[in-house]
């Protein structure tokens, strides 16, 4: 039966695995072929036209790169919105039909400005051409490509989405007020070009069935039951901590998409939180363990979610005593921000997991847990997130660590890099969501 250093290596490496099947690169590659000398996207044909993307988000340069690549010279001109570059995509970026901004997050900057008007103009031109225009969209995007209604200063942009990443709302919420004092969100990009063939290509860093929400949804309506901003605002307490030409925007909010276009609409999610779900437990069983997923621990308030995790590996656990247990779960936890320090929803919830009062830590117990976000970041940290196994407390508090007084500050990831337990990436190119890891097994 393993032990407590070989389960952790365990966890990480499925943890990898699962991002490798969420390369938003081979995602893209998969979706484009040629019928003849005709492109086809998803198996939608593509007529003899001029061909032109808008990439945003986490995955902008991935996305970009592999549609580049599958498309070669029938691809005439894009625009990326995206996170830095390494050397190498900087190397390609420079000789490529692309024009690169790299944008904020998780607070826009004026290069999300700058790729929002380098986009409306793109779409002004291929509207005129009747183009066509493949958009490439992933979480993240609702920052590093942005132009506000009105009046609406990068200051006022900047402290509103300041205010709503702290405030512990869900990214439906979060997106239904970003949408309300945006030019180009909630399906407004794409209106910008009625006369033409539109197919959006999604990496999906929302709940299922929520696509329309990702990046705040630049080509896609909200849905009817989407939640209402000024709903959103009262019910987190936002209003005071909002600028004023925010909330006037919001009070006046009108999406009204009315575009009775003619030309081809459609949009497919290439990949989502089950894809690394999927692929997470398919590792975990060559690993010869018991794996389960717990597709409803998803998006609940962080302190409920870690106690359902908790609870639902026990009953694991006592279902297969004498084999190692992997319960998986994803989406995101909603995590307010209380404190200045460093770290993000997945730091906490490790630190939560090893803290909590439910779990059975009983000495002959080997218990590790790994939470992680996909895209490779956690909140305001370097980090993905963090691993945590039933050593960790007792570790801690032999360094003077007091677990509390870091969940209080919001300081987790400082907590794990003290004990050198902390998951660092870097970017991976991929946004689709998070991935909670737990193993246990009873040791000989």
């Amino acid at each position: 039966m393993p032990n407590l250093t070989h389960l952790r290596l365990a966890a990480r490496e499925i943890f990898d695995e699962a991002v490798r099947a969420a390369d938003a690169g081979d995602a893209v590659r998969r979706a484009i072929q040629f019928k003849g000398s005709r492109p086809c996207v998803c198996d939608i044909e593509i007529s003899n036209r001029r061909i032109y993307s808008i990439a945003a988000g986490k995955a902008a340069l991935t996305m970009a790169y592999a549609l580049e690549q599958a498309l070669g010279a029938s691809l005439d001109a894009g625009v990326l919105a995206g996170p830095s570059a390494s050397p190498n995509q900087q190397e390609w970026l420079l000789a490529s039909p692309w024009r690169w901004h790299q944008g904020g997050h998780p607070l826009p900057n004026r290069e999300s400005l700058a790729a929002a008007t380098d986009a409306l103009q793109l779409l002004e031109q291929a509207d005129k051409e009747r183009a066509a225009i493949i958009f490439l969209i992933s979480g993240g995007g609702s920052a590093m490509i942005e132009w506000p209604n009105g009046d609406i200063k990068l200051a006022d942009l900047r402290l509103a989405n300041k205010a709503l990443v702290k405030c512990g709302a869900s990214i439906s919420e979060l997106n239904a007020v970003r949408r309300g004092f945006s030019f180009i969100k909630g399906g407004r990009l794409a209106e910008k070009a009625p006369n033409c063939d539109q197919i959006t290509l999604i990496v999906s860093d929302v709940p299922n069935g929520e696509e329309h929400s990702v990046a705040s949804g630049p080509t896609l309506a909200p849905a009817a039951d989407a939640p209402s901003a000024l709903a959103v605002i009262a019910r987190y307490s936002l209003r005071s901590q909002l600028p004023d030409r925010i909330l006037q925007a919001l009070e006046t909010e009108q999406i009204s998409l009315e575009n009775e276009s003619t030309a081809v609409r459609n949009h497919f999610v290439l990949l989502d939180n089950f894809s690394a779900l999927n692929a997470a437990a398919e590792s975990a069983r060559r690993h010869g363990f018991v794996a389960e997923l717990a597709e409803d621990i998803s998006d609940q308030p962080i302190e409920a979610g870690c106690a359902r995790l908790v609870e639902r590996l026990e009953a694991l656990r006592h279902q297969h005593p004498a084999r190692t247990v992997c319960l998986i779960s994803g989406g995101e936890f909603s995590c307010p921000v209380r404190g200045d320090g460093l770290g993000g929803r997945n730091s906490e919830t490790a630190l939560r997991l090893g803290c909590s009062a439910n779990l059975n830590l009983a000495k002959l117990d080997h218990f590790v847990a790994l939470c992680a976000g996909t895209d490779g970041l956690d909140g305001n940290s370097p980090a993905a997130g963090a691993i945590v196994d039933n050593t960790t407390i007792g570790r801690a508090r032999a360094i003077g660590l007091d677990p509390e007084n870091f969940l209080d500050r919001s300081d987790a990831y400082s907590f794990f890099v003290a004990l050198g337990d902390v998951i660092v990436t870097g970017p991976t190119g991929t946004n689709v969501r998070d991935l909670r890891i737990l193993l246990q097994n009873r040791s000989r």
